[in-house]
């Protein structure tokens, strides 16, 4: 039986050789280079929005690799990075390092209820780990156990098998360039019926993303209407 490749999907707006040698995720691949089941298309110089990116990998002729669809400001701290993609993927249809098992009409974030103000998410409902810092093993920040049934994901990490994703017909929504696309994915996988949650893998995640933007601010906004929230 051949053993499938996971293949790492992201995106930079950096040129190939300063990437490789300065990008969290660029420095991450050079370290796991030595698992050769590891393959990585890095979309470079890229302007594009991320949904653009993910999807032209959701296609047939990766039908039998498993898609990591990650960040380029992660440090992979994993070296074990593919035998635990594999081992969650046996649990879950759709895997991520965080999220929340229960969603609210309207909700702004998986990690809030509602924003003006912001008010965290109820921890009971949160689960996952990741670790922020500006280098690799950072200091983990802990939303819950690892390992449960979520309704919304982290979009810093989340990975697939493609045959899943192709044969439900589950896509990544261009409408959305950054903001909100995560969460819009993982309510149109909820919709096929595809079962998510998250895993322990070890990443240390470097920005903590731009909450209350007038970018973010146009991303729900564009998220309430496609949901009618």
């Amino acid at each position: 039986m051949q053993i499938p490749k996971l293949l790492i999907v992201s995106a930079t707006r950096s040129a190939p050789s300063p990437f490789m040698e300065t990008a969290p995720l660029g420095r991450s691949m050079r370290r796991l280079s030595f698992d050769r089941r590891l393959e990585a298309r890095p979309a470079f110089s890229n302007g594009e929005g991320l949904p653009s990116v993910y999807n032209r990998q959701i296609s047939e002729e990766n039908r039998g690799k498993f898609l990591l669809f990650v960040h380029d400001d992660v440090w992979i701290d994993d070296c074990f990075l593919y035998d635990r993609v594999n081992e969650a993927l046996e649990s879950f249809d759709i895997i991520g390092l965080a999220g929340t098992t229960r969603r609210l009409p309207g909700q702004p974030a998986w990690g809030f209820s509602r924003e003006d103000p912001f008010v965290p998410e109820d921890r009971r409902y949160l689960s996952g780990v990741v670790a922020d810092g500006d280098r690799p093993w950072g200091k983990p920040a802990v939303y819950g156990p690892t390992g449960l049934a979520c309704v919304m994901l982290d979009g810093v990490f989340l990975a697939a098998r493609c045959k899943t994703l192709l044969d439900v017909g589950v896509r990544f929504d261009e409408r959305f360039s950054f903001d909100f696309y995560d969460i819009d994915f993982c309510r149109t996988a909820e919709k096929a019926g595809l079962r998510m949650g998250t895993w322990p893998i070890a990443v240390t995640h470097t920005s903590k993303g731009k909450f209350g933007s007038p970018a973010w601010r146009e991303g729900l906004r564009l998220y309430r209407d496609k949901w009618a929230e």
